[in-house]
């Protein structure tokens, strides 16, 4: 890849990396120093590179893609980039001994593991605590077909799997048929990197292994040859931005027969009758992707996989990691005259085993922490793109705040859904109710974060310095 350095992006800050992906973000992103946008919410969504646009657009322009599941000429065409698509998927994760089914998203792929995994039949649903709601949300499955679920803890001071707990779990439940354990390769909000040695551990103790690589994949390589979870959740925007709404389950072909498929749809059957109530699924991955698939933008997924390969994986690893020990040591540094810390930032204060996500909060120089849909709305007036809430990931946040079960039943026994329309102000009536603070302030770095990036948002925060609360009302 050719890259061409049009402005010098000038910060007090040095990094080895630097001189490639300056070059690449003048090239690829360079609309976000022209509209003067700062963006840390890469674990939300990545920015799709100019050059993907432009080769997706001249594929659309010019080839003729019509509706699959037919011979002619325009089906044939979509046929073959959609498995082209499929086929450079498997070889991306090196995954020859998985099935490859497009879903919606990442969530639509674990809603696909939710319906058809066999709870039912004497069935037990093991998660982390720290796990995306997509991933929680399978308990509803689990609970309506009549089998339990069991939440194992994250370690409060570093937000690492609770591994005495864990194994415990794991070697629990010894009478159930159809085990399954869930907890994602990377958290989408402290940016741990959980241990793949679960995967295997937890297989030899009897339990199917689902894993969200989501928050993982955009900046780390995951060889399902080394780690074989028998189902894995993908989002592909998540690793280069475009397009949005496609995503992926792989399913270890020896655990296909486990998804049990109640119903049927269009494209998914090699037979159906009306006069006679029978049908016949077809066979492979196909059987899961209702109705039409999304033949005008999966094309793109191999433009995007061909893109990251041009860069290198491993590149984007060590940027990112070089870009979060540089974040981390700054913001550690920021302090009131009285040296109380302006930030304080939850789990791993360091590069081992952890991602480009990081959360915190801001605190004044009392100690009292400022709301974080205040700092969001402050960073939003300069152009700063980051996210506060809980991220869909609950468990983070009961764990940083520690909440206990006594606390939760009181909040949700004595609420009323048309109380509170929106997280943010249930979140606040929480806070309100025990006297801390819920929620907190994520940043994320990816492909196209700058070292100039961290400078403007250390710039933000150093403007609360000696500032009390007093200033948000």
């Amino acid at each position: 890849m050719r890259l061409f350095l049009k402005n010098k992006i000038k910060t007090k800050f040095s990094l080895p990396t630097d001189d490639f992906f300056n070059k690449l973000r003048n090239k690829e992103y360079a609309k976000l120093d022209s509209l003067g946008q700062t963006y840390l919410d890469f674990t939300g969504g990545n920015l799709h590179p100019k050059s993907l646009l432009k080769d997706h657009f001249n594929l659309l322009q010019n080839s003729i893609m019509g509706n699959p599941h037919s011979t002619n000429p325009s089906s044939q065409m979509s046929t073959k980039l959609v498995e082209e698509a499929r086929q450079k998927i498997l070889d991306f994760f090196n995954a020859e001994d998985y099935y490859c089914i497009f879903t919606s998203n990442a969530s639509g792929a674990l809603k696909i593991v939710g319906e058809c995994y066999p709870f039912e039949d004497n069935g037990h649903y093991l998660m982390t605590s720290d796990n995306h709601n997509s991933v929680n949300g399978i308990r509803e499955y689990c609970k309506s077909k009549g089998a339990d679920y069991t939440y194992s803890p994250i370690r409060q001071e570093d937000l690492r799997i609770d591994d005495e707990h864990l194994i415990k779990n794991l070697n629990s439940f010894q009478d159930k048929t159809n085990k399954l354990f869930a907890f994602p390769a990377q958290s989408n909000v402290s940016g741990v990197k959980h241990n793949w040695e679960w995967v295997k551990t937890a297989k030899e103790k009897g339990w199917d292994v689902l894993l969200d690589a989501a928050a993982f994949v955009p900046t780390c390589k995951l060889d399902l040859k080394e780690v074989q979870p028998d189902f894995v959740t993908i989002s592909f925007y998540k690793i280069f931005g475009f397009p949005t709404g496609i995503g992926c389950l792989l399913v270890k072909k020896s655990s296909f027969p486990k998804l049990k498929k109640h119903w049927f749809a269009g494209g998914t059957v090699d037979y159906v009758s009306v006069i006679e109530s029978s049908h016949l699924l077809i066979h492979n991955q196909e059987r899961f992707e209702n109705g039409t698939l999304n033949y005008l933008d999966i094309p793109a997924i191999t433009m995007g996989l061909n893109f990251i390969e041009s860069i290198g994986i491993e590149n984007i690893r060590t940027r990112v990691k070089q870009l979060t020990g540089l974040f981390i040591e700054e913001m550690s540094k920021l302090k009131h005259d009285n040296g109380t810390p302006i930030v304080r930032m939850f789990g791993p204060l360091n590069t081992e085993r952890r991602g480009g996500t990081i959360i915190l909060n801001f605190q004044d120089k009392d100690g009292k922490t400022f709301p974080f849909d205040w700092v969001e709305n402050q960073a939003n007036k300069k152009l700063i793109s980051i996210r506060s809430g809980c991220f869909c990931n609950p468990g983070i946040d009961e764990t940083n705040n520690c909440i206990s079960n006594e606390e939760m039943t009181q909040y949700y026994s004595s609420r009323k859904e048309k109380e509170f329309d929106s997280s943010i102000n249930f979140l606040s009536y929480m806070s309100q109710q025990i006297g801390r603070m819920r929620g907190a302030t994520r940043v994320s770095f990816g492909i196209a974060t700058t070292t100039k990036d961290i400078e403007t948002f250390i710039n933000f925060v150093s403007e609360l310095k000696n500032k009390t609360i007093s200033i948000c009302k």
